[in-house]
This record gives structure tokens, sequence and C-alpha cells, in this order.
């Protein structure tokens, strides 16, 4: 059982990054694309940080800013803190989703810290940035058109050291 919950997070990764559903993230568009994005003034987005973690993971997570506002076409930039609590190096990993779901396909992280591993070593504390911007096409979307408030989430989970999962398909 501990073993198909520890599958689940590469398997989550697979599923949502392709498809865009479950409130995860696109990954996103090249560089070409960021630099020619037309930001849309007129639409301005609150996204709020949330940061839960897993009882077996003895971390303090929390996001540095409640909330900060956006326009789609601007990059942004926000921060979380992570504090390994114990006498012993743990190594985390998180997944993520965005709130509302259907916002998480124009919701596209430029950088992250997200499905990779993060190990801390004895009360060490670190900041982890996150990258991201709101494709311009959100402003378009007749289903975006009430949407004004994102949520992006963050969970961390206890990692195996070194223990590596390969991915379905990718062997």
């Amino acid at each position: 059982m501990v073993g198909l919950a520890y599958a689940a997070v590469p398997l989550y990764r697979l599923y949502c990054q392709t498809t865009g559903l479950g409130g995860s993230a696109v990954a996103g568009h090249g560089s070409d694309h960021i630099e020619t994005m037309e930001p849309v003034k007129d639409r301005i987005i609150k996204v709020t940080f949330n940061a839960d973690v897993h009882a077996s993971l003895h971390w303090n997570f929390r996001p540095q800013q409640n909330e900060i506002y956006v326009v789609p076409g601007e990059t942004a930039l926000a921060f979380y803190k992570a504090k390994n609590s114990t006498d012993k190096p743990v190594i985390g990993i998180s997944t993520y989703n965005v709130v509302p779901f259907e916002a998480g396909q124009y919701f596209n992280k430029i950088q992250c810290f997200c499905f990779e591993e993060q190990r801390l070593n004895p009360h060490e504390e670190v900041d982890m940035p996150v990258f991201f911007y709101i494709d311009p096409e959100f402003a378009e979307d007749p289903k975006m058109a009430k949407v004004d408030l994102i949520t992006l989430s963050y969970t961390f989970f206890q990692a195996k050291d070194g223990h590596k999962l390969p991915l379905p398909g990718y062997q």
C-alpha cells in the first residue's frame, strides 16, 4: 500500500501535465512565446497560495506571501519556505494543483520545485521559488469570464532517499 501511494506522485504528474486536467498547470511555452506575450492589462487576477504537508513529513512549509495580483500574459514570481524541523536529513517531494480546476490549463509554471526531490538537512530552511504566468488566452475564454481568483496549492510528502520510480512507458 505504501508503494502504491508513493507511485501515485509520478503517475499524477504524468497524467496532469499531459492533459492539463485536475487543476494541474500545463508545461510552459517556449521562451520565444513568453517574450512576445501581450499582457491583458484590463484583466487583474488575484492568485493566492496554499501549503500543506503530509503527516509523515516533519517539515514546516508555507508560502512567503498570501496573495499577489497578476494579469494574463505577464510573468510573476512567488516564494515558499520549507524547514526541516528534525535532527536528520529528510527528502520531500511535492505535488500541486490549481483551483478552479478549469484555470489549470492557463496556469503555466516556468520554474518550480514540484515533482523533484528536495533534500533538507537537519533544521535547514530554504526558499523555494515559483516562476509562472497565466496565458493571455485565459482572458478570451468565456468559461473564465467570472474567474478573478486562482489558488496555487502545494502538498509535500516524504520521499525515500535514492528511490527513483520509472514513469510508465519511459524505460
